[in-house]
């Protein structure tokens, strides 16, 4: 078989070989085709070169753009992890109020986490030295206003411990729906207070079912589970 195979391809035709006056002609064809490929391309860059060259400021534009946004960002972190530690450092030296302050006017040159954890330590650090009014008016427009949902709950959950006294149950409830969802990061903490609210009242039977989404629930942490088993 192998045989016959190599016999008929033994039978087929060559190609001829170009002579070289065509090989020269093919060559002159070939750079007949390149110059009209080129003056085409010369002629389409001229015809929209106004456009190409708005294509190619608005590219560079961005490239700049963003690298300036990028240094930008950078030196604003930069300067924000300084206030923040300015203001640290005067906890340090024995300065808790001026600290508040520092902190405050950190949160206010801030972003984002950076910004809610400057104003969360001027709340607590104005707590701690007495000034509750700053502390709670802080820790309100961090709850309404932060950047970041842990720190808009955390505010949340210290205000309504430091309100909870001057709140009936249902009023606990509605002021600490924020943290009554998974989502949120203290959501069983938020479960165990209305809870506990509700037990300072004396109504066990509305304190149960609270209790009961706790103990129920396989995330709950050991601490907290444990917690809400024994006040059931």
């Amino acid at each position: 078989m192998l045989n016959i195979i190599k016999m008929v391809q033994s039978f087929r035709p060559k190609a001829p070989e170009k002579s070289k006056e065509e090989l020269a002609e093919d060559a002159l064809y070939r750079e007949v085709n390149e110059e009209i490929r080129a003056q085409r391309a010369y002629e389409f860059i001229k015809k929209h070169s106004r456009l190409l060259i708005a294509i190619a400021a608005t590219a560079l534009i961005i490239v700049i753009g963003f690298q300036l946004v990028k240094r930008h960002n950078a030196l604003a972190l930069k300067d924000s992890a300084l206030a923040y530690e300015s203001a640290a450092m005067m906890i340090d030296s024995g300065n808790p109020r001026a600290a508040a302050e520092a902190f405050a006017r950190a949160a206010k040159k801030s972003s984002g986490g950076m910004a809610d954890l400057a104003l969360f330590s001027a709340a607590k650090i104005s707590l701690q030295t007495g000034d509750a009014a700053a502390g709670i008016e802080r820790l309100e427009w961090l709850a309404k206003s932060g950047a970041t949902r842990d720190f808009r709950d955390l505010a949340t959950l210290n205000l309504a411990m430091l309100k909870a006294d001057d709140m009936t149950p249902n009023e606990f409830k509605q002021f600490t729906a924020s943290l009554q969802t998974k989502r949120s990061p203290f959501y069983f903490t938020g479960l165990l207070l209305v809870a506990k609210k509700y037990l300072a009242t004396g109504d066990a039977d509305a304190a149960r079912p609270w209790l009961d989404r706790i103990t129920s629930d396989k995330d709950a942490p050991i601490s907290i589970a444990a917690q809400a088993e024994m006040l059931k």
